[in-house]
């Protein structure tokens, strides 16, 4: 029925743009994803200017199975949102991109929905501080079985790890996707997730899973070494197959045989905010309607260096039909 189950924190994100020096006046570490409280991040928001700021949904799983939905797949996604105006964005967003979803507006808890600030500097590296809000409280008990018993992959991000909630959710949606057969699928997110969150990123890996994507970053700071090529093959003991992207040089597949290089695109990058979750996204599409490992590379490629040409995580119809079409060339 689904050509992907996923799982995240759901997320509305604010989309700005910010100087280099705003960092270091107000505190922030910036080129990665941190977790704030609702106080820091409404201080922060004060700093900013919010009319030049831009709402979207988001969140690292909710960006990838949007896309997914995009191109053409079936998705289904298990997230929470609190009963507030960001939370039925949030609903009416995946409503409008046909993400099916056990989430139920009325029934959820009266907190915050979760949100990210997004800050982006003139060298288009984006730096999040997310607020998670109700998706804190994001645990087993909002998994779907049967969705995950009818689904091809289960698609977990890395981030739930920083909620011990979160963190169960993943074991039991492994549990349960191995048991109907549906193939794992991790990504790592942020090198922040497996910098200070090793150890439980190493539960969910456990003996390995079927499918992980990482940047190259990420992958060296799990496996403990310096070098891609070490790198790379130290993540064949965890990962049947995996993805890792490389930024401007493309990125590098290992389909469970041969280690593939995707040829980057020539982009004037502004924004790359979503470039891995789109990535994500569409080589789920791909090798999930019948494409090979390196024509699911190409394809997503060319989808994230779209994306980061913008500002914002998403493509629209017409930039994704015209993705589409080198696919079939």
């Amino acid at each position: 029925m689904y050509d992907v189950y996923a799982i995240g924190n759901a997320i509305v994100d604010i989309v700005t743009e910010v100087e280099h020096d705003f960092f270091e006046k107000n505190g922030v570490e910036k080129g990665v994803m941190t977790l704030v409280d609702e106080k820091r991040q409404k201080h922060l928001m004060t700093a900013i200017d919010m009319k030049r700021s831009k709402l979207t949904g988001g969140g690292s799983a909710g960006n990838t199975i949007t896309a997914l939905s995009q191109f053409g797949g079936k998705g289904f996604y298990s997230c929470l949102v609190a009963k507030d105006e960001l939370g039925k964005f949030f609903i009416e967003d995946l409503n409008s991109n046909g993400i099916a979803t056990n989430l139920q507006y009325e029934d959820l808890p009266h907190d915050h929905t979760g949100r990210c600030l997004v800050m982006t500097s003139p060298d288009a590296e984006r730096t999040m501080n997310t607020f998670l809000g109700a998706s804190s409280f994001f645990s087993r008990e909002h998994l779907d079985e049967n969705a995950i018993r009818n689904s091809k992959y289960l698609y977990m991000e890395g981030y739930l790890v920083a909620s011990p909630k979160g963190l169960e959710a993943m074991k039991e949606a492994k549990k349960l996707a191995e048991h109907h057969k549906a193939l794992v699928t991790l990504t790592f997110s942020d090198p922040s997730m497996v910098k200070y969150f090793s150890a439980q990123m190493q539960e969910i890996v456990g003996a390995s899973v079927d499918l992980l994507f990482c940047n190259e970053e990420e992958a060296m700071i799990y496996t403990g070494t310096n070098d891609i090529l070490e790198a790379r093959e130290k993540l064949k003991d965890i990962a049947k197959r995996f993805v890792m992207t490389l930024g401007k040089n493309g990125a590098l597949v290992f389909d469970g045989d041969t280690f593939i290089q995707i040829e980057p695109y020539q982009v004037n990058a502004i924004d790359s905010n979503g470039a891995g979750d789109m990535f994500a996204g569409a080589f789920m599409y791909a090798i999930t309607h019948g494409h090979s490992y390196a024509e699911a590379g190409k394809l997503a490629s060319l989808a994230s260096s779209k994306v980061v040409e913008q500002f914002g995580p998403r493509l629209t119809t017409a930039q994704v039909k015209k993705v589409l079409e080198h696919l079939t060339a």
